[in-house]
């Protein structure tokens, strides 16, 4: 259908408020869960309610790391622009029934699960259909740019999520979920009035062994890592779990045989010829792995602020949501900076460049993380984070725009779900890795540090030995909730009623719990940000391996004399030298 000159702007505000509301509502939860549960009458840390935590969070990201190559597919096939409208009708539907939670108790929780998952498959229609959507409507000379606004959104509504999470918790926790139904309703109403196919749509088979073995196997592998860091016997994580490791074999077996299944199919769901082409395949790679180290940066920080820093600093244990999300503000200003600016030069100047470059400064803003105190002085932790902010968004576009521009038009659906597939993937093994990690360092030195900080204050032993051998992991969720885990541990067991006042006092202010596990926790977080950083810099290596532009009339490396031109567009190569 035609569409104006001023049709691209049209296209990049809608799809931007699309991947804002989507990519926010995968981490609002994150901040306001203590808020939510309380309202729905819900201890989150006990034994048998972890589960429930668990996937809240987790809910959301699996399916959309699953699903999101799939509804690329489905938008290549029948139409970008039909795809993603309707993903913002089911997101806005979920949204309302969100809000309207009427259970209590589990059930109000799982309430909140389901809808999360259908959100998360509308939120997936959007994120999965945006960057095709936009790489369509805008020219090759300002697709850097468009791509790079776009998904710079994206990345920083993951952290603007945090902080909308706070802000509104302490208001009504129903209002965490009462902020997206005017948005999306709003942004269903604009695309259905303002958005146009400009491509048309390559039909096709679906592919449903494709997609019923990358689904169950992306999503039961997921969800074995995701239940490996919970307790199992008498072992402070479960990778020893016969269920969690037949989920772990059982996925990877399955994603095995759908990669075998793809390459004996006419019209595969998971094009594996794209990862023939060098750019595709590197930018993938470095977008995996910085993803992960993203994620482990977005948890620690939650805990080591929430935990250990601002209580520290006089903050009460149930502030401390908000005002995480305020002092991590820094990282979404480095975005919000960095990631408009490299996306326009790297129109000019190619992708390369920026995108190693920015690998590079994250490494550096880890290993300058690894070098602060515990309880740090927030002039240079304030500096780390936008540095860290500043090489991510110096990172996402250009990368993303070279993803993007290396493969057919009538590839860039199934090309932009299969981007999002490894950067929503790396979100979700990121809570799997880093949570081990640290569970693992805090399984060996918090036990004996917490039975001998509470039999000082006046707790019985036998009371202090069993707060002391409950796992690590519950410790953990604690400080990431934002709750007092010694106030937890001590009042359920009716411990705490038998102590002094000043016996109470010491132990459920602002400092005893961050002062006792401040060591054990640092160890822990050496661990965690030498692995992101070791990360960063691989994922940097990638990306200068990329390679430059693919000369003209290069075809697909797949069968069939049909397959379509690889590479850039003859404008795109005209326009945007190598790097």
């Amino acid at each position: 259908m035609p569409t104006g000159p001023g049709y691209k702007w049209v296209a990049l505000s809608n799809t931007t408020l699309g991947v804002l509301i989507a990519t926010m509502d995968a981490s609002i939860v994150i901040i306001s869960l203590p808020a939510i549960f309380r309202g729905i009458g819900l201890d989150p840390l006990a034994p048998g309610n972890i589960g429930y935590l668990l996937w809240m969070i987790l809910g959301y990201l699996l399916v959309s790391a699953v699903l999101v190559v799939v509804l690329g597919r489905l938008g290549d096939m029948y139409g970008r622009v039909r795809i993603y409208n309707l993903g913002f009708l089911i997101f806005a539907c979920a949204s309302v029934a969100l809000s309207l939670d009427p259970l209590r108790a589990g059930a109000g929780a799982l309430w909140l699960i389901l809808w999360r998952v259908v959100q998360a498959f509308g939120g997936s229609m959007l994120t999965a259909n945006s960057a095709a959507i936009l790489t369509d409507a805008f020219p090759a000379r300002q697709r850097g740019m468009a791509l790079g606004i776009n998904q710079i959104t994206a990345l920083a509504g993951q952290f603007l999520g945090l902080l909308a999470g706070g802000l509104l918790a302490a208001v009504d926790w129903r209002a965490v979920f009462w902020v997206s139904v005017p948005v999306s309703v709003t942004g269903t109403i604009w695309s259905y009035l303002s958005l146009r196919e400009t491509a048309a749509g390559r039909r096709g088979r679906i592919d449903w062994l494709g997609n019923l073995t990358f689904a169950g196997g992306a999503g039961i592998l997921l969800a074995g890592i995701t239940y490996g860091i919970q307790p199992y016997g008498s072992s402070a994580t479960g990778w020893g779990n016969p269920w969690v490791l037949a989920g772990l074999f059982g996925g990877g077996a399955l994603l095995l045989l759908f990669c075998y299944g793809e390459t004996r199919v006419a019209e595969p769901m998971f094009h594996l010829a794209l990862f023939k082409v060098r750019a595709f395949a590197a930018g993938n790679l470095a977008a995996l792995l910085t993803a992960i180290a993203r994620g482990g940066l977005q948890f620690m920080l939650i805990i080591w602020l929430q935990g250990i820093w601002l209580p520290l600093h006089g903050y009460a244990f149930e502030d401390t949501p908000l005002w995480a999300g305020i002092f991590m503000l820094p990282l979404t200003l480095g975005f919000l900076i960095a990631g408009p600016l490299s996306g326009y030069l790297s129109d000019r100047f190619g992708a390369r460049v920026f995108s190693t470059a920015g690998l590079v400064v994250v490494a550096g803003s880890f290993l300058g993380l690894l070098t602060l105190p515990v309880d740090f002085g927030y002039e240079s932790f304030a500096a780390l984070l936008l540095l860290n902010g500043l090489g991510q968004g110096m990172f996402s576009s250009p990368n993303t725009s070279s993803i993007m521009g290396s493969v057919p038009p009538e590839y860039r659906g199934v090309a932009s779900g299969m981007r999002s597939t490894f950067q929503n993937s790396g979100t979700a093994l990121s809570i799997g890795v880093f949570f081990s990690l640290m569970v693992s360092g805090l399984a060996s030195s918090l036990p004996p540090a917490l039975r001998a900080g509470l039999t000082a204050h006046g707790v019985p032993a036998d009371a202090a030995a069993h707060a002391a051998s409950l796992p690590p992991v519950s410790t953990l969720f604690a400080t990431f909730l934002g709750n007092n885990p010694i106030e937890h541990l001590l009042t359920s067991g009716g411990t705490l009623a038998h102590l002094s006042a000043a016996q109470r006092a010491a132990l459920t202010g602002h400092g005893f719990f961050p002062r006792l596990v401040s060591e054990p926790f640092h160890h822990g977080l050496t661990i965690v940000f030498g692995v992101a950083a070791g990360m960063a810099l691989v994922s940097a290596l990638a990306s200068a391996l990329r390679g430059g532009h693919r000369p003209p009339g290069q075809r697909m490396p797949q069968d069939g004399p049909s397959t379509a031109a690889l590479g850039k567009d003859p404008q795109e190569r005209h326009n945007a030298p190598s790097s």
